[in-house]
């Protein structure tokens, strides 16, 4: 014990001191203890900051509506079915993906793991001090970085899945970008440098999401074929 230097004591801030032999009792347990920010009720100050930015929401859509009509089409008509037939715009990207891969891809498994991402990732503690992904083994990701990369964009190209394969580019371009800058001055691409792997997923998720609606929205005409959107005719 003397040699060492471990020192015995009542105390449930294992991040402290994480040598430490901890005693548990059932007032305690071994838990990271952290400073606690400014705190403030959540009746006023939180519930009349929400009730102010739904009013300002309502006005902002009621003036709209009144200089701005609906883009609705004509009656239905269970006669003629429109040419292509579009879902609403926040299906769009389901719809944009059906151009691409299988509906059971597309409409099944791939929403499927984005929900099931989205309820299982938060529960694992994965880089949970918000490290960037630069620092550390900066080289080892750099190089998983690269095959996984490399993998997916040449998945999305024997598809042909451009509308997807354009941010994914956009986007890893960018992240390697920042690994060059990560040592030098202080730059854009040093901040983007800073920033932990998963910012970097949310926004390649959030681009490609964007990206799949308006092409969807835009820049889709009869047959789904490709179409611009100042013109008349399918290019």
């Amino acid at each position: 014990m003397d040699k060492n230097k471990i020192e015995t004591g009542f105390s449930s801030d294992a991040k402290k001191q994480p040598r430490r032999v901890v005693f548990l009792t059932k007032k305690t347990s071994a838990k990271v203890v952290g400073d606690r920010g400014p705190q403030v009720m959540a009746y006023p100050h939180l519930l009349i900051r929400e009730a102010i930015v739904f009013e300002v929401l309502v006005i902002a859509m009621v003036i709209t509506a009144l200089f701005w009509d609906a883009p609705l089409e004509q009656l239905a008509n269970p006669l003629i079915t429109p040419n292509p037939a579009k879902a609403p715009w926040y299906f769009l990207g389901l719809q944009e993906l059906l151009h691409f891969f299988p509906p059971l891809v597309a409409g099944i498994l791939i929403p499927t793991l984005v929900v099931v991402g989205l309820i299982v990732i938060p529960y694992f503690n994965v880089n949970i001090e918000g490290e960037p992904i630069w620092s550390g083994r900066g080289s080892q990701n750099l190089g998983m970085i690269l095959i996984v990369v490399g993998i997916l964009l040449v998945f999305l190209a024997v598809f042909h899945a451009w509308t997807i394969f354009v941010p994914t580019t956009l986007i890893a371009s960018l992240l390697l970008f920042s690994y060059t800058a990560r040592d030098g001055q202080r730059s854009w691409l040093q901040r983007l440098g800073a920033k932990p792997l998963s910012w970097w997923i949310m926004t390649w998720f959030i681009a490609v999401a964007i990206c799949l609606t308006v092409v969807g929205t835009f820049f889709r005409g009869q047959g789904w074929s490709w179409v611009w959107p100042w013109r008349t005719h399918a290019g």
